[in-house]
């Protein structure tokens, strides 16, 4: 009774929480005029997405935030696996050294660091650039990153590494055959939190970029709310193309982030 209980709470408070999101899918298919006189009422058509889509520069703010996050989290990624592997897996002098300085890199704000940051990229030409985004979403994400990968590396048996020298393979191979593949939960759990702030993150943009074409989507919003600002309809259709990406996430990772999550708990 009790576990019945507690599941018809949880399912109320799914519902309670996901009406909102209800209320502006649906709006985002019908007019303002409807909207006002039925909010409730059935969508009639995509005008509101072809509108958003095209008058107001909303593909434009899309690719530039596919494009800046994909290949930030990536980039994150890739030096953070490279940094965490011998980190927990191999012993040298230094070690515990490293470890700390990627650690202390999550204790300082960023944003502290802005205007030396600024004068930096404007030093080497990256203000107002799209690859100068990337690469700060990048650097910021691997102490984050690393932190988490290097408590995974640190949980996988050294039997491991004696087998696959044993097979013939080199320090690469072990690392991209064997230890890679088990380290995926863990990975997909570092893409999934550096993804979500970085796809939101307003902060960056607004400082470092000055062209309106390689607006990131939290900054062109602003825009894209100005500009249609009495336009509801319109305005949920951006709403919901930017909520899309973030839900489809989530869809495709929630198994390895839950299993990335709770991993070494029965270990």
């Amino acid at each position: 009774m009790k576990a019945l209980t507690v599941r018809i709470l949880l399912w109320g408070y799914a519902a309670f929480s996901m009406a909102p999101l209800l209320v502006m899918v649906l709006s985002s298919f019908r007019p303002t005029s409807e909207i006002f006189d039925r909010p409730l009422g059935r969508p009639t058509g995509f005008g509101n997405y072809v509108k958003a889509w095209t008058e107001a520069s909303f593909s434009t703010y899309v690719v530039n935030s596919a494009v800046v996050v994909v290949c930030a989290v990536l980039l994150g990624a890739a030096v953070s696996l490279l940094a965490a592997y011998p980190l927990g897996r191999r012993e040298f002098r230094g070690r515990s050294m490293f470890a700390a300085y990627f650690i202390s890199g999550m204790t300082l704000p960023a944003h502290l660091g802005v205007l030396p940051l600024f004068y930096l990229l404007e030093s080497m030409g990256l203000v107002d650039s799209l690859a100068g985004l990337v690469l700060v979403y990048a650097a910021g994400s691997v102490p984050f990153n690393v932190f988490v990968l290097t408590a995974f590396f640190r949980q996988l048996p050294h039997e491991l590494d004696e087998a696959a020298s044993l097979d013939g393979a080199g320090p690469f191979a072990t690392f991209w055959h064997v230890m890679l593949p088990l380290v995926r939960p863990a990975l997909a759990t570092v893409v999934v939190f550096q993804f979500v702030p970085i796809w939101n993150d307003f902060f960056y943009p607004l400082v470092l970029m000055r062209d309106e074409s390689k607006l990131t989507l939290p900054v062109g919003l602003t825009h894209f709310f100005g500009q249609f600002q009495n336009d509801w309809g319109t305005l949920f259709a951006g709403l919901v193309m930017t909520t899309i990406p973030l839900v489809v996430l989530f869809v495709l990772a929630t198994r390895q982030i839950v299993a990335g999550l709770t991993a070494g708990m029965n270990r």
